[in-house]
């Protein structure tokens, strides 16, 4: 495991995180109802690694299906930089909020596709390339 500090913001900047991650472990696109109307491209961080370091005043939650994920995003831009396990166990960062990574490296970032329209989330779904 290749650990690294990344910082991320909002696009307006009210919120912004530092998370430690290793994305060459690979990044999750998933089609399920929310991460497919919002194209959210995450990576996976245990909460331990993950600090919010401003804008706990300017996120707000959005919970549906089984309330398992917190889906924060920013009440100013609308953006989602992250969402939160319920349980408090992990984070789902954004990667597309994640500062300082030229597309080419973010084009070369490994990605799995979950099929979390039908709860098969070992499973990619038939078309990815919408995702």
């Amino acid at each position: 495991m290749s650990l690294h500090p990344y910082t991320g913001r909002c696009h307006c900047g009210a919120v912004h995180f530092e998370a430690e991650a290793d994305l060459e472990a690979g990044t999750v696109r998933c089609n399920c109802s929310i991460c497919a109307k919002t194209r959210f491209w995450l990576a996976f961080v245990p909460a331990g690694r993950f600090r919010l370091l401003a804008g706990e005043d300017k996120l707000a939650d959005y919970r549906f299906g089984t309330q398992r994920i917190r889906h924060r995003f920013c009440t100013v831009c609308g953006v989602k930089p992250f969402g939160m396990m319920a349980d408090g166990s992990g984070v789902a960062v954004n990667v597309a909020c994640l500062e300082g990574l030229a597309s080419e490296r973010l084009a070369a970032l490994p990605v799995t596709y979950v099929d979390g329209a039908h709860d098969r989330w070992d499973a990619a779904p038939a078309v990815t390339s919408h995702l």
